[in-house]
């Protein structure tokens, strides 16, 4: 993780293309643990649907939080829909 910090706004979904991709694991890392902390359900992680490379590193860091129930893709958005517990 680099030093450098993200301000992004808390809603029910974030579109990680505005980011690098070096930093979208970082990312969308703070992202959940700030969406979690304030009440949401559930929440969805745009990705986009290319060669799944994004996909794949975003769904790695999902099994590794325990605060995270499941998730599932939506392939049609390119993106992936993440349960809380």
């Amino acid at each position: 993780m680099n030093d450098a910090a993200f301000d992004v706004p808390i809603e029910d979904s974030i579109d990680l293309h505005a980011f690098l991709p070096r930093d979208v694991r970082d990312v969308a890392h703070e992202y959940l643990i700030a969406a979690h902390e304030r009440g949401f359900a559930e929440v969805r992680l745009i990705h986009g649907r290319g060669r799944g490379v994004q996909r794949a590193l975003i769904q790695q860091m999902l099994a590794t939080l325990d605060f995270v129930h499941s998730w599932r893709d939506d392939a049609h958005l390119g993106a992936t829909i993440v349960v809380f517990r």
